[in-house]
């Protein structure tokens, strides 16, 4: 028997690597905070722990708990200088998965 995911997935012209792929970044990005996070590091390089959460307006603590993960699954990446972490996108195709939501005609 066929797997209703693989018979999906040719009826919408994925393919199964693509479909979990996008499961994977929806899972990890599954949060308001973690969506602003990636919004905000699509538009600018690099930003700081501090500076990321300044324009949230969210606590570092709460903060470092959403970028820690998302650094543990691959979105993100990290680089230390001094006493400051900086963020970067690591995986730039949450960006996309991100766009073709927000085009989305029902939201």
């Amino acid at each position: 028997m066929i797997p209703a995911t693989a018979i999906l997935a040719v009826d919408m012209g994925l393919s199964i690597e693509k479909m979990e792929k996008v499961a994977f970044i929806l899972k990890v990005t599954a949060h308001p905070t973690r969506i602003a996070i990636v919004q905000l590091l699509a538009a600018q390089e690099s930003l700081s722990v501090t500076e990321i959460s300044e324009k949230l307006n969210v606590e570092q603590s709460l903060l470092s708990h959403h970028l820690s993960g998302m650094k543990l699954k691959g979105i993100l990446s990290s680089t230390r200088e001094g006493k400051n972490i900086f963020y970067s996108l690591k995986m730039r195709e949450v960006v996309d998965v991100i766009q073709c939501l927000a085009g989305c005609t029902f939201l």
